[in-house]
């Protein structure tokens, strides 16, 4: 069980970082450099935020598992992140869109519906 949660976590880093990259070639080549700037920006706080949760997560299997103290997930952090993307964009509005920041904060936790949706299908 444990190596199939490594290889769902690692297919979903994957299709994050391939996200981002698809997201600095919009910036780089179209006339829409701030929305993509902006996209990208939430997107690499969203990557975070599924990194420090799946390793939360696997901390918690482990501690329940060997009946430790049980850690918190790390709700806190990923707030906070959240958070100071968006005072970035407010911050330097000239290169960064709002709404693009927001809307790419939600880009993990989208990739990660997907990916568990097709999944399913597959099983």
């Amino acid at each position: 069980m444990q190596q199939v949660n490594k290889m769902i976590h690692a297919r979903q880093l994957k299709w994050m970082l391939y996200l981002l990259a698809l997201l600095m070639l919009g910036a780089g080549f179209t006339p829409y450099q701030r929305i993509f700037l902006g996209l990208f920006l939430g997107a690499s706080v969203s990557f975070f935020s599924v990194w420090l949760l799946q390793r939360k997560i696997r901390q918690f299997t482990e501690s329940v598992a060997t009946h430790g103290r049980i850690p918190a997930l790390g709700t806190f952090s990923r707030m906070a992140a959240s958070v100071l993307a968006v005072m970035l964009a407010l911050r330097f509005d000239a290169y960064f869109h709002l709404i693009a920041v927001v809307i790419g904060l939600a880009a993990g936790y989208i990739i990660i519906f997907i990916d568990s949706f097709f999944t399913s299908l597959k099983d």
